[in-house]
């Protein structure tokens, strides 16, 4: 004969003493965070990679707020420059410019504003004759 269901209240709770939790986190322990970094901290590291790898990107040393430019022209000369002037890029001026810009782009998304996509999109164009690339 089958046995009556129990009743939550007749259920044996989940455990949440401290042994259960040592067994799930057991195996998680391999990179271990120093006492001194707080979790908010790395949760926000963790979102703003591409923000970090804008700024110590081997690709490019990119002038502050370039991205923002009303000018497309502008945009395009100061990756231009940029591009030209870095040392630490693997490959030609024109490919790194353009990369970074697409990169911004992409990273972007939805973000991006419709004006400043197109702005964007523009420059890309711009760079292209900047570099003679037409």
């Amino acid at each position: 004969m089958k046995k009556p269901r129990k009743s939550t209240s007749q259920r044996r709770p989940a455990a949440t003493h401290a042994s259960a939790k040592k067994k799930k986190t057991a195996g998680k322990s391999a990179r271990k965070v120093p006492a001194t970094r707080k979790t908010t901290h790395a949760k926000t590291a963790s979102r703003r990679w591409s923000q970090r790898v804008t700024r110590d990107s081997d690709a490019l040393d990119l002038k502050r707020g370039v991205f923002t430019l009303k000018d497309p022209k502008r945009i395009a000369a100061s990756l231009k420059r940029s591009a030209e002037s870095s040392s630490r890029r693997k490959t030609g001026a024109y490919r790194s410019a353009l990369s970074m810009l697409t990169f911004y782009i992409n990273r972007a998304g939805k973000t991006l504003p419709k004006a400043q996509h197109a702005r964007l999109n523009q420059a890309k164009i711009e760079l292209k004759h900047q570099f003679g690339k037409d």
